[in-house]
Protein backbone atom coordinates (compact mmCIF):
# COMPACT_ATOMS: atom_id res chain seq x y z
CA UNK A 1 0.00 0.00 0.00
CA UNK A 2 1.13 3.11 -0.92
CA UNK A 3 1.68 6.17 1.54
CA UNK A 4 -0.61 8.40 -0.87
CA UNK A 5 -3.43 5.81 -0.50
CA UNK A 6 -3.30 6.18 3.34
CA UNK A 7 -6.62 7.71 5.05
CA UNK A 8 -5.61 9.64 8.22
CA UNK A 9 -8.88 9.04 9.63
CA UNK A 10 -11.33 6.07 8.79
CA UNK A 11 -14.69 6.42 11.19
CA UNK A 12 -16.41 2.51 10.59
CA UNK A 13 -20.24 1.95 11.29
CA UNK A 14 -21.64 5.15 10.64
CA UNK A 15 -25.98 5.34 9.48
CA UNK A 16 -24.57 8.21 6.85
CA UNK A 17 -27.56 10.95 6.29
CA UNK A 18 -27.60 13.16 3.65
CA UNK A 19 -28.93 16.00 3.08
CA UNK A 20 -30.09 15.24 -0.65
CA UNK A 21 -30.92 11.56 -0.19
CA UNK A 22 -33.57 9.61 0.52
CA UNK A 23 -32.38 6.80 2.20
CA UNK A 24 -29.97 6.29 5.42
CA UNK A 25 -26.79 3.91 4.40
CA UNK A 26 -24.35 1.82 7.02
CA UNK A 27 -21.27 3.43 5.28
CA UNK A 28 -17.68 4.26 6.43
CA UNK A 29 -15.99 7.90 6.41
CA UNK A 30 -12.64 7.78 5.21
CA UNK A 31 -10.76 11.48 5.84
CA UNK A 32 -7.71 12.59 4.77
CA UNK A 33 -6.40 16.07 4.86
CA UNK A 34 -9.39 17.49 6.54
CA UNK A 35 -11.80 16.10 3.89
CA UNK A 36 -14.02 13.20 3.26
CA UNK A 37 -12.28 10.92 0.78
CA UNK A 38 -13.69 7.83 0.61
CA UNK A 39 -16.78 6.79 1.78
CA UNK A 40 -18.20 3.35 1.02
CA UNK A 41 -19.35 0.11 2.99
CA UNK A 42 -16.34 -1.75 4.68
CA UNK A 43 -13.36 0.37 3.89
CA UNK A 44 -10.48 -2.00 4.98
CA UNK A 45 -9.49 -0.72 8.57
CA UNK A 46 -5.81 -1.32 7.47
CA UNK A 47 -5.67 2.01 5.13
CA UNK A 48 -6.05 4.33 8.03
CA UNK A 49 -3.71 5.66 10.61
CA UNK A 50 -6.50 6.38 12.82
CA UNK A 51 -9.86 3.36 12.90
CA UNK A 52 -12.84 4.48 15.06
CA UNK A 53 -15.99 3.08 15.60
CA UNK A 54 -18.92 4.87 14.60
CA UNK A 55 -21.42 2.24 16.94
CA UNK A 56 -24.11 2.72 14.04
CA UNK A 57 -24.99 6.07 15.27
CA UNK A 58 -26.53 8.58 13.06
CA UNK A 59 -24.36 10.62 11.13
CA UNK A 60 -25.05 14.56 10.39
CA UNK A 61 -23.03 16.77 8.19
CA UNK A 62 -21.49 19.59 10.51
CA UNK A 63 -24.46 22.03 11.40
CA UNK A 64 -23.95 25.51 9.59
CA UNK A 65 -25.69 27.68 12.39
CA UNK A 66 -26.20 30.74 10.16
CA UNK A 67 -27.42 33.34 12.30
CA UNK A 68 -25.39 33.86 15.37
CA UNK A 69 -24.69 36.56 17.28
CA UNK A 70 -20.95 36.65 18.52
CA UNK A 71 -19.48 39.43 20.52
CA UNK A 72 -22.80 41.52 21.20
CA UNK A 73 -23.31 41.55 25.00
CA UNK A 74 -19.65 40.81 26.10
CA UNK A 75 -16.25 41.03 24.47
CA UNK A 76 -16.10 39.42 21.38
CA UNK A 77 -12.91 37.73 21.63
CA UNK A 78 -14.17 35.68 24.86
CA UNK A 79 -17.68 35.19 23.85
CA UNK A 80 -16.24 33.38 21.14
CA UNK A 81 -14.12 30.78 22.84
CA UNK A 82 -17.05 30.11 25.12
CA UNK A 83 -20.29 30.54 22.72
CA UNK A 84 -18.50 28.36 19.98
CA UNK A 85 -17.59 25.86 22.77
CA UNK A 86 -21.33 25.41 23.00
CA UNK A 87 -21.57 25.41 19.61
CA UNK A 88 -19.24 22.57 19.30
CA UNK A 89 -21.50 20.30 21.92
CA UNK A 90 -24.31 20.73 19.49
CA UNK A 91 -22.80 19.63 16.66
CA UNK A 92 -22.84 23.27 14.94
CA UNK A 93 -18.92 22.92 12.79
CA UNK A 94 -19.48 26.30 11.09
CA UNK A 95 -20.73 29.60 12.69
CA UNK A 96 -22.06 32.47 10.67
CA UNK A 97 -22.79 35.60 12.89
CA UNK A 98 -24.10 39.05 12.51
CA UNK A 99 -21.61 41.71 12.88
CA UNK A 100 -22.51 45.61 12.61
CA UNK A 101 -20.91 49.31 13.84
CA UNK A 102 -22.66 50.92 16.56
CA UNK A 103 -23.70 50.52 20.01
CA UNK A 104 -22.58 46.74 20.86
CA UNK A 105 -20.14 45.13 19.12
CA UNK A 106 -16.93 46.77 19.19
CA UNK A 107 -18.90 49.95 20.09
CA UNK A 108 -17.95 51.76 17.15
CA UNK A 109 -19.05 53.56 13.87
CA UNK A 110 -16.69 54.49 11.01
CA UNK A 111 -15.87 52.58 8.06
CA UNK A 112 -15.69 49.17 7.47
CA UNK A 113 -11.93 49.42 6.39
CA UNK A 114 -11.16 50.23 9.92
CA UNK A 115 -13.32 48.42 12.00
CA UNK A 116 -14.08 44.73 9.93
CA UNK A 117 -9.86 43.59 10.60
CA UNK A 118 -10.40 44.67 13.77
CA UNK A 119 -13.17 41.64 14.30
CA UNK A 120 -11.26 39.46 12.24
CA UNK A 121 -8.06 39.78 15.03
CA UNK A 122 -10.39 39.46 17.67
CA UNK A 123 -11.46 36.60 16.03
CA UNK A 124 -8.67 34.70 15.19
CA UNK A 125 -7.57 31.91 17.25
CA UNK A 126 -10.81 32.02 19.40
CA UNK A 127 -13.02 29.80 17.07
CA UNK A 128 -13.89 26.27 17.97
CA UNK A 129 -15.82 25.77 14.93
CA UNK A 130 -14.91 27.43 11.40
CA UNK A 131 -16.90 30.97 10.87
CA UNK A 132 -17.74 33.85 8.72
CA UNK A 133 -19.80 37.36 8.95
CA UNK A 134 -22.74 38.65 7.67
CA UNK A 135 -22.00 42.69 7.85
CA UNK A 136 -25.15 45.42 8.15
CA UNK A 137 -24.27 48.55 6.12
CA UNK A 138 -25.40 51.03 8.56
CA UNK A 139 -24.12 54.34 7.31
CA UNK A 140 -24.17 55.41 4.29
CA UNK A 141 -20.73 54.82 3.64
CA UNK A 142 -20.64 51.47 4.10
CA UNK A 143 -22.54 51.24 0.74
CA UNK A 144 -19.93 51.88 -1.27
CA UNK A 145 -17.53 49.80 1.09
CA UNK A 146 -20.09 46.75 -0.10
CA UNK A 147 -17.19 46.11 -3.14
CA UNK A 148 -14.67 46.38 -0.01
CA UNK A 149 -15.97 43.70 2.39
CA UNK A 150 -16.75 41.40 -0.84
CA UNK A 151 -13.24 41.82 -2.54
CA UNK A 152 -10.84 41.59 0.52
CA UNK A 153 -12.57 40.41 2.97
CA UNK A 154 -14.65 37.73 1.40
CA UNK A 155 -17.80 38.74 3.37
CA UNK A 156 -20.85 38.02 0.86
CA UNK A 157 -24.08 38.07 2.51
CA UNK A 158 -24.97 41.23 4.34
CA UNK A 159 -28.13 43.03 6.79
CA UNK A 160 -30.56 45.46 6.85
CA UNK A 161 -32.44 46.05 10.59
CA UNK A 162 -35.83 47.45 9.03
CA UNK A 163 -36.46 48.48 12.97
CA UNK A 164 -33.57 50.23 13.97
CA UNK A 165 -34.39 53.96 12.30
CA UNK A 166 -36.90 54.57 15.09
CA UNK A 167 -37.16 51.66 17.67
CA UNK A 168 -34.54 50.98 20.15
CA UNK A 169 -33.00 47.23 20.69
CA UNK A 170 -35.04 45.97 23.66
CA UNK A 171 -37.98 48.79 23.46
CA UNK A 172 -38.76 52.54 23.02
CA UNK A 173 -36.35 55.05 22.24
CA UNK A 174 -35.67 58.18 20.83
CA UNK A 175 -31.92 58.04 20.58
CA UNK A 176 -31.27 55.66 17.30
CA UNK A 177 -28.74 58.03 15.81
CA UNK A 178 -26.91 57.66 18.81
CA UNK A 179 -27.29 54.18 18.77
CA UNK A 180 -26.59 53.31 15.40
CA UNK A 181 -23.26 55.82 15.64
CA UNK A 182 -24.41 57.53 12.77
CA UNK A 183 -24.54 61.87 12.06
CA UNK A 184 -27.27 63.05 12.91
CA UNK A 185 -27.99 64.06 9.61
CA UNK A 186 -28.46 60.49 8.11
CA UNK A 187 -31.32 58.62 8.67
CA UNK A 188 -31.36 54.73 8.72
CA UNK A 189 -34.92 54.80 7.01
CA UNK A 190 -36.55 52.55 3.60
CA UNK A 191 -34.26 55.31 1.24
CA UNK A 192 -31.31 53.85 2.67
CA UNK A 193 -32.78 50.07 2.67
CA UNK A 194 -33.14 51.10 -1.12
CA UNK A 195 -29.65 52.21 -2.03
CA UNK A 196 -28.21 49.20 0.24
CA UNK A 197 -30.23 47.25 -2.12
CA UNK A 198 -29.13 49.13 -5.22
CA UNK A 199 -25.05 48.42 -3.76
CA UNK A 200 -25.88 44.41 -3.44
CA UNK A 201 -27.60 44.56 -7.21
CA UNK A 202 -24.27 46.29 -8.30
CA UNK A 203 -21.63 43.93 -6.47
CA UNK A 204 -23.56 40.89 -8.29
CA UNK A 205 -23.02 42.44 -12.15
CA UNK A 206 -19.59 43.10 -11.31
CA UNK A 207 -19.58 39.45 -9.88
CA UNK A 208 -21.63 37.51 -12.23
CA UNK A 209 -19.51 34.34 -11.00
CA UNK A 210 -20.17 35.09 -7.44
CA UNK A 211 -23.72 36.28 -8.03
CA UNK A 212 -25.72 32.62 -6.44
CA UNK A 213 -23.63 33.36 -2.78
CA UNK A 214 -24.24 37.24 -2.77
CA UNK A 215 -27.28 37.93 -0.43
CA UNK A 216 -29.06 40.04 1.94
CA UNK A 217 -30.82 39.54 4.71
CA UNK A 218 -33.73 41.47 6.37
CA UNK A 219 -35.24 41.53 9.98
CA UNK A 220 -38.82 42.66 8.82
CA UNK A 221 -40.26 44.55 11.96
CA UNK A 222 -42.09 48.20 10.93
CA UNK A 223 -40.82 50.90 13.37
CA UNK A 224 -43.92 52.76 13.46
CA UNK A 225 -46.12 50.06 14.56
CA UNK A 226 -44.22 49.28 17.56
CA UNK A 227 -43.55 52.24 18.93
CA UNK A 228 -47.59 52.98 18.55
CA UNK A 229 -48.32 49.38 19.41
CA UNK A 230 -45.12 49.69 22.74
CA UNK A 231 -47.09 52.82 24.05
CA UNK A 232 -50.66 51.23 24.06
CA UNK A 233 -49.11 47.65 25.77
CA UNK A 234 -47.17 49.16 28.55
CA UNK A 235 -50.44 50.86 29.81
CA UNK A 236 -52.28 47.72 29.40
CA UNK A 237 -52.41 45.89 32.82
CA UNK A 238 -54.23 43.12 31.23
CA UNK A 239 -51.14 42.16 29.49
CA UNK A 240 -47.56 41.40 31.28
CA UNK A 241 -44.56 39.23 29.63
CA UNK A 242 -44.29 37.63 26.83
CA UNK A 243 -47.63 37.75 25.69
CA UNK A 244 -47.56 42.01 26.24
CA UNK A 245 -44.00 41.87 24.39
CA UNK A 246 -45.52 40.07 21.00
CA UNK A 247 -48.58 42.81 21.27
CA UNK A 248 -46.10 45.33 21.37
CA UNK A 249 -44.60 43.77 18.15
CA UNK A 250 -47.26 42.27 16.59
CA UNK A 251 -47.54 39.88 13.76
CA UNK A 252 -48.81 42.35 10.92
CA UNK A 253 -45.40 45.00 11.96
CA UNK A 254 -43.68 41.66 10.44
CA UNK A 255 -46.04 40.75 7.35
CA UNK A 256 -45.85 44.99 6.42
CA UNK A 257 -41.81 44.98 6.66
CA UNK A 258 -41.62 41.97 4.56
CA UNK A 259 -43.76 43.28 2.20
CA UNK A 260 -41.91 46.50 1.57
CA UNK A 261 -38.81 44.73 1.99
CA UNK A 262 -40.19 42.62 -1.22
CA UNK A 263 -41.09 45.17 -3.30
CA UNK A 264 -38.16 47.30 -2.50
CA UNK A 265 -35.97 44.29 -3.81
CA UNK A 266 -38.08 44.09 -6.88
CA UNK A 267 -37.63 47.80 -7.66
CA UNK A 268 -33.78 47.56 -7.36
CA UNK A 269 -33.22 43.73 -8.97
CA UNK A 270 -31.96 42.59 -5.81
CA UNK A 271 -32.30 39.20 -6.36
CA UNK A 272 -31.45 36.82 -3.15
CA UNK A 273 -33.56 37.77 -0.22
CA UNK A 274 -33.07 36.12 2.95
CA UNK A 275 -36.34 36.92 5.03
CA UNK A 276 -34.76 36.51 8.46
CA UNK A 277 -36.87 34.72 11.92
CA UNK A 278 -40.39 34.36 10.51
CA UNK A 279 -42.20 34.15 13.99
CA UNK A 280 -45.81 34.07 12.79
CA UNK A 281 -48.13 32.98 10.91
CA UNK A 282 -48.77 36.70 9.18
CA UNK A 283 -45.33 36.95 8.79
CA UNK A 284 -45.21 33.41 6.76
CA UNK A 285 -48.24 33.88 4.70
CA UNK A 286 -46.98 37.36 3.53
CA UNK A 287 -43.53 35.83 2.75
CA UNK A 288 -44.94 32.90 0.87
CA UNK A 289 -47.15 35.58 -0.76
CA UNK A 290 -44.23 37.75 -1.74
CA UNK A 291 -42.73 35.19 -3.14
CA UNK A 292 -45.58 34.54 -5.91
CA UNK A 293 -45.74 38.59 -6.48
CA UNK A 294 -42.27 38.41 -7.41
CA UNK A 295 -41.41 35.12 -8.75
CA UNK A 296 -37.96 36.35 -10.24
CA UNK A 297 -36.82 37.15 -6.70
CA UNK A 298 -35.08 34.21 -5.02
CA UNK A 299 -36.54 34.51 -1.81
CA UNK A 300 -35.12 32.54 1.03
CA UNK A 301 -37.16 31.88 4.53
CA UNK A 302 -35.65 31.20 7.73
CA UNK A 303 -36.88 30.34 11.07
CA UNK A 304 -35.37 30.57 14.36
CA UNK A 305 -35.04 27.12 17.30
CA UNK A 306 -36.92 29.48 19.74
CA UNK A 307 -39.96 30.13 17.64
CA UNK A 308 -40.40 26.37 17.13
CA UNK A 309 -39.86 24.85 20.44
CA UNK A 310 -41.43 27.99 22.73
CA UNK A 311 -44.86 30.06 22.82
CA UNK A 312 -46.04 32.66 24.78
CA UNK A 313 -46.98 30.76 28.20
CA UNK A 314 -43.32 29.25 28.58
CA UNK A 315 -42.84 29.50 32.20
CA UNK A 316 -39.05 30.57 30.93
CA UNK A 317 -40.84 34.42 30.90
CA UNK A 318 -38.49 37.22 30.37
CA UNK A 319 -35.72 34.62 29.65
CA UNK A 320 -37.37 34.36 26.53
CA UNK A 321 -37.65 37.85 25.46
CA UNK A 322 -36.25 38.25 21.85
CA UNK A 323 -37.29 39.88 18.50
CA UNK A 324 -39.02 39.28 17.01
CA UNK A 325 -40.84 37.88 20.24
CA UNK A 326 -41.95 34.37 20.89
CA UNK A 327 -45.48 34.00 19.77
CA UNK A 328 -48.41 32.05 20.14
CA UNK A 329 -48.84 28.17 20.06
CA UNK A 330 -50.75 28.84 17.23
CA UNK A 331 -48.14 30.74 15.91
CA UNK A 332 -45.47 27.99 17.31
CA UNK A 333 -47.77 24.95 14.75
CA UNK A 334 -47.87 27.08 12.16
CA UNK A 335 -44.27 27.63 11.26
CA UNK A 336 -43.73 23.62 11.66
CA UNK A 337 -46.19 23.23 9.15
CA UNK A 338 -44.31 25.15 6.97
CA UNK A 339 -41.43 23.35 7.73
CA UNK A 340 -42.57 19.93 6.93
CA UNK A 341 -44.08 21.83 3.41
CA UNK A 342 -40.82 22.45 2.42
CA UNK A 343 -41.67 25.77 2.47
CA UNK A 344 -38.46 27.50 5.10
CA UNK A 345 -34.97 26.76 4.14
CA UNK A 346 -33.38 26.66 7.42
CA UNK A 347 -33.24 26.82 10.74
CA UNK A 348 -30.94 28.45 13.05
CA UNK A 349 -30.45 29.43 16.51
CA UNK A 350 -30.00 33.62 16.50
CA UNK A 351 -27.79 32.53 19.56
CA UNK A 352 -27.03 35.87 21.17
CA UNK A 353 -25.11 35.36 24.48
CA UNK A 354 -27.26 37.25 27.03
CA UNK A 355 -26.09 37.04 30.75
CA UNK A 356 -28.76 36.64 33.37
CA UNK A 357 -27.51 40.58 35.03
CA UNK A 358 -28.40 41.91 31.48
CA UNK A 359 -31.50 39.88 31.04
CA UNK A 360 -33.50 40.17 34.50
CA UNK A 361 -34.23 43.48 36.69
CA UNK A 362 -33.22 42.28 40.30
CA UNK A 363 -35.72 44.65 41.61
CA UNK A 364 -38.34 43.74 39.39
CA UNK A 365 -37.48 40.22 37.85
CA UNK A 366 -40.72 39.65 35.69
CA UNK A 367 -40.70 42.96 33.93
CA UNK A 368 -40.54 42.37 30.53
CA UNK A 369 -39.53 45.89 29.41
CA UNK A 370 -36.79 45.84 31.50
CA UNK A 371 -35.56 42.50 29.92
CA UNK A 372 -32.56 42.51 27.13
CA UNK A 373 -33.56 40.82 24.04
CA UNK A 374 -32.03 37.78 22.77
CA UNK A 375 -30.69 34.44 24.65
CA UNK A 376 -28.47 31.60 23.28
CA UNK A 377 -29.10 28.26 22.09
CA UNK A 378 -26.69 26.96 19.30
CA UNK A 379 -25.62 23.70 21.63
CA UNK A 380 -29.89 22.74 21.48
CA UNK A 381 -30.34 23.24 17.37
CA UNK A 382 -30.13 19.71 15.76
CA UNK A 383 -31.25 18.01 19.12
CA UNK A 384 -33.99 20.68 18.70
CA UNK A 385 -34.79 19.62 15.35
CA UNK A 386 -34.44 16.41 15.65
CA UNK A 387 -36.77 15.82 19.15
CA UNK A 388 -39.66 18.08 17.62
CA UNK A 389 -39.33 17.41 14.15
CA UNK A 390 -39.14 13.41 14.55
CA UNK A 391 -42.62 13.30 16.30
CA UNK A 392 -44.19 15.47 13.34
CA UNK A 393 -42.77 13.07 10.74
CA UNK A 394 -40.10 15.13 9.46
CA UNK A 395 -37.72 12.65 7.75
CA UNK A 396 -33.28 12.76 9.21
CA UNK A 397 -32.60 14.07 5.44
CA UNK A 398 -34.71 16.75 5.18
CA UNK A 399 -33.41 17.80 8.66
CA UNK A 400 -29.44 17.83 7.34
CA UNK A 401 -30.83 19.94 4.15
CA UNK A 402 -32.52 22.99 6.48
CA UNK A 403 -29.44 22.57 9.39
CA UNK A 404 -26.50 21.98 6.45
CA UNK A 405 -26.74 21.94 2.91
CA UNK A 406 -29.31 24.81 1.80
CA UNK A 407 -27.61 27.34 3.99
CA UNK A 408 -24.33 26.32 2.80
CA UNK A 409 -25.00 26.66 -0.75
CA UNK A 410 -26.73 30.17 0.13
CA UNK A 411 -23.69 31.67 2.02
CA UNK A 412 -21.14 30.47 -0.29
CA UNK A 413 -20.21 27.67 1.86
CA UNK A 414 -18.94 25.29 -0.47
CA UNK A 415 -16.62 22.96 0.95
CA UNK A 416 -19.30 22.44 3.71
CA UNK A 417 -22.87 21.04 4.18
CA UNK A 418 -22.86 17.59 3.07
CA UNK A 419 -21.14 14.19 3.67
CA UNK A 420 -19.59 13.43 0.27
CA UNK A 421 -15.56 13.07 -1.56
CA UNK A 422 -13.98 16.57 -1.54
CA UNK A 423 -16.32 18.03 1.55
CA UNK A 424 -14.65 19.08 5.02
CA UNK A 425 -14.86 16.31 6.71
CA UNK A 426 -17.58 18.16 8.99
CA UNK A 427 -19.49 15.10 11.36
CA UNK A 428 -21.90 14.71 13.81
CA UNK A 429 -22.44 11.69 15.36
CA UNK A 430 -25.85 11.69 17.27
CA UNK A 431 -28.05 8.76 19.08
CA UNK A 432 -31.26 8.53 18.53
CA UNK A 433 -32.06 6.52 21.64
CA UNK A 434 -30.71 8.71 24.05
CA UNK A 435 -32.72 11.48 25.75
CA UNK A 436 -32.18 14.37 27.73
CA UNK A 437 -33.65 17.53 29.69
CA UNK A 438 -32.27 21.07 28.92
CA UNK A 439 -30.10 22.39 31.93
CA UNK A 440 -28.43 25.51 31.68
CA UNK A 441 -25.51 24.06 33.94
CA UNK A 442 -24.62 21.69 31.75
CA UNK A 443 -23.80 24.09 28.68
CA UNK A 444 -20.51 25.39 27.80
CA UNK A 445 -22.27 28.75 27.00
CA UNK A 446 -21.18 31.75 29.68
CA UNK A 447 -25.27 32.78 29.82
CA UNK A 448 -25.98 30.65 32.89
CA UNK A 449 -29.52 30.50 32.18
CA UNK A 450 -32.13 28.58 28.96
CA UNK A 451 -35.25 29.67 28.35
CA UNK A 452 -35.19 26.24 26.90
CA UNK A 453 -34.44 24.35 30.52
CA UNK A 454 -36.55 21.44 31.63
CA UNK A 455 -37.16 20.69 28.26
CA UNK A 456 -37.05 16.97 27.04
CA UNK A 457 -35.20 16.47 23.83
CA UNK A 458 -34.50 13.01 22.02
CA UNK A 459 -31.33 13.11 19.77
CA UNK A 460 -28.12 13.83 21.88
CA UNK A 461 -24.86 14.55 20.03
CA UNK A 462 -22.39 12.06 21.13
CA UNK A 463 -19.44 13.01 18.86
CA UNK A 464 -18.60 16.18 16.65
CA UNK A 465 -15.79 16.45 13.88
CA UNK A 466 -14.21 19.97 12.57
CA UNK A 467 -12.45 18.57 9.12
CA UNK A 468 -11.59 15.41 10.62
CA UNK A 469 -10.61 16.36 14.06
CA UNK A 470 -12.68 15.77 16.82
CA UNK A 471 -13.70 18.52 18.79
CA UNK A 472 -16.49 17.38 21.19
CA UNK A 473 -16.66 13.73 22.45
CA UNK A 474 -19.25 12.21 25.08
CA UNK A 475 -19.64 15.91 27.13
CA UNK A 476 -15.89 16.99 26.31
CA UNK A 477 -14.82 19.89 24.18
CA UNK A 478 -11.33 19.00 23.54
CA UNK A 479 -7.84 21.07 22.72
CA UNK A 480 -8.28 24.87 21.83
CA UNK A 481 -9.90 26.94 19.08
CA UNK A 482 -8.96 25.73 15.82
CA UNK A 483 -11.86 27.72 14.00
CA UNK A 484 -10.91 28.83 10.55
CA UNK A 485 -12.27 32.04 8.99
CA UNK A 486 -13.78 31.56 5.80
CA UNK A 487 -13.85 33.45 2.66
CA UNK A 488 -16.21 33.07 0.51
CA UNK A 489 -15.83 34.68 -2.94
Amino acid sequence: MSEASVLDKIIKNVQVVRPNHDAIELLDLGIKDGKFAEIAPNIIPDKGREVLDGQNLLGFPGVVDAHMHIGIYQSLDKDAVAETKAAAMGGVTTSLNYIRTGQYYLNKGGSYRDFFPEVLALSAGNFFVDYSYHVAPIASQHIEEIPLLFEEFGVSSFKIFMFYGGYGLHGLSDHQNLFLMINKEERYDFAHFEFIMRGITCLMQEHPESQEIISLSLHCEVAEILNAYTKIIENDSSLSGLHAYSAARPPHSEGLAICIASYLAHETNCANINLLHLSSRKAMEAALTMQTAFPHINFRREVTLGHLLLDADTPAGSWAKVNPPIRSRADVEYLWQAVLNHQVDWIVSDHACCSAEQKRSAKDPNNIWLAKSGFGGTEYLLSGVFSEGSKRGMSYNHMAKLLSWNPSRRFGLLQKGDIAIGYDADLVLLDPKVSFVVRAAESESQQGYTPFEGLELSGRVKSTFLRGNLIYDNGQVLGSPTGRYLKRR
